[in-house]
């Protein structure tokens, strides 16, 4: 057994819960091609993978937003759609791609009204 191997090992023995499923969100962001939340640039276009976190309906100065936070294992990005009260499949727990131009807002990377594409749910 390698010193990769032995390490990986250990790594996933002693890890928390919250350690593996970044692991697992991190490993499944590459295998998309994506871009990591953490490496994002300002004012670029960028595809993000990640399982959405949370939705919430937020107007943003009287126009309805449905906003969503994705989770890639490296870092979040909140997700907006402008205009919209709802989309069918965005909700907690779903996968999917994101690509759009990635804003700087109050100190947190946004996309607005985004491409994305949902993965199925197992046993779709």
């Amino acid at each position: 057994m390698s010193k990769l191997d032995v390490k990986g090992a250990l790594h996933r023995a002693f890890a928390s819960q919250e350690e593996l499923e970044a692991d697992e969100e991190r490993t499944e962001a590459i295998r998309y091609g994506c871009t990591p939340v953490s490496d994002l640039p300002e004012r670029r276009r960028a595809t993000v993978h990640g399982v959405i976190r949370s939705v919430t309906l937020r107007p943003r100065q009287g126009v309805p937003a449905l906003e969503a936070e994705v989770y890639d294992g490296t870092g979040s990005l909140d997700v907006v759609w402008l205009g919209r009260r709802e989309i069918s499949g965005i909700e907690p727990g779903r996968r999917g791609s994101f690509e759009g131009l990635v804003c700087g807002v109050d100190g947190r990377r946004t996309l607005y009204n985004p491409r994305y594409e949902l993965l199925p749910r197992p046993g779709e």
